[in-house]
């Protein structure tokens, strides 16, 4: 990534000389596990004590909607994938998009090989999981795309999965949605070995669509004070995910500190941080314009039932990253 680290540390430390601590919290998307480690990693080491913030992260969960919180006044500021962020904006809640840290998408779709799926022609007449709750509209987009019907055959038939992988492991689906850095793993240490799966990554199809950016309201970020508690917290979360990039034992470490649940696995966690370092290889914080687009462009191909309706206006912002003094793309 772009920041030298001891840079960053002795500026964020002089900012944070001059300022008491601002309170921040931020909602994730999911539990506390290595799709996180950034903001982890960054509390734990003191970045945004030195960035004069104190920070709450609150993991999330099935039952935990991001956007929801963050209109109801339960965070500052969410990680969420961008599909759900823009059909929430096109719905009436002002989110927009203040930074980046996920560069490339961790989704497939993972099938059995003893399904007979071995291309995208081969869906139809299958079964396929998808989660929902905002998470399906990468999927729909893609069928549309390929002309596929998600009412059931001739076209596919869509199972609203859980978040666990028994549909493919009890053959109650010939596919499920997976990230490459979670539900992968998962099918492995089940038992499961590579050939017997068939992996359809979105991003290697042309299907890329930026997860796991940070979101805050609209109307806040008029506020000058608001903007520089974010670019603060930016900063020093993209050194966060820098430290774990370079530190990647030490970083599954504190993340299972930070595992309330102790539902986490160090193997596991292991996989998981090895695998989001790919994704977030390369990105300093700040979106990128064209993937912005490639986004965009994915949701509006939808068909007849689009993702969203019409070109987003204001969904992203620079200010926050222009501010920390991270160089757009």
């Amino acid at each position: 990534m772009a920041f030298g680290l001891a840079a960053m540390a002795a500026a964020l430390a002089a900012g944070g000389a001059a300022r008491a601590a601002d309170p921040v919290t931020l909602q994730l998307k999911w539990v506390a596990d290595a799709q996180f480690a950034g903001y982890f990693v960054a509390k734990d080491k003191g970045f945004y004590k030195d960035a004069g913030l104190d920070v709450t992260i609150k993991p999330g969960g099935p039952d935990v909607n991001p956007e929801q919180v963050l209109a109801g006044g339960g965070a500052d500021v969410v990680v969420d994938w961008m599909p759900s962020a823009l059909a929430t904006r096109e719905k009436g809640s002002p989110v927009v998009n203040i930074a980046q840290p996920f560069k490339r998408s961790g989704l497939e779709l993972t099938c059995r090989a003893d399904s007979g799926v071995k291309t995208p022609a081969d869906f139809p007449g299958h079964t396929l999981g998808v989660w929902f709750a905002g998470n399906e509209y990468p999927f729909l987009a893609r069928m549309a795309k390929l002309k596929i019907s998600t009412n059931g055959p001739p076209g596919v038939t869509v199972l609203k999965q859980g978040f666990n992988v028994d549909p493919l492991l009890q053959k109650q689906a010939a596919c499920i949605s997976t990230m490459t850095y979670n539900e992968y793993w998962q099918l492995i240490e089940a038992g499961m070995k590579p050939a017997q799966l068939v992996v359809f990554n979105y991003t290697d199809e042309g299907e890329n669509t930026l997860e796991d950016g940070l979101y805050a309201l609209e109307p806040k970020l008029k506020d000058p004070a608001f903007t520089d508690r974010m670019a603060r917290f930016v900063k020093a979360s993209m050194q966060g995910w820098d430290y774990a990039q370079a530190h990647p034992d030490e970083a599954v470490k504190i993340v299972l500190d930070n595992d309330t649940s102790g539902a986490q696995t160090e193997e596991h966690q292991k996989h998981m941080m090895d695998d989001v370092n790919k994704l977030t290889k390369g990105s300093d914080g700040a979106l990128d314009p064209a993937a912005y687009a490639q986004t965009v462009k994915v949701l509006l191909s939808s068909g007849s039932d689009p993702v969203i309706t019409k070109e987003p206006q204001g969904a992203w912002t620079h200010a926050v990253t222009d501010k920390a003094g991270i160089k757009a793309p």
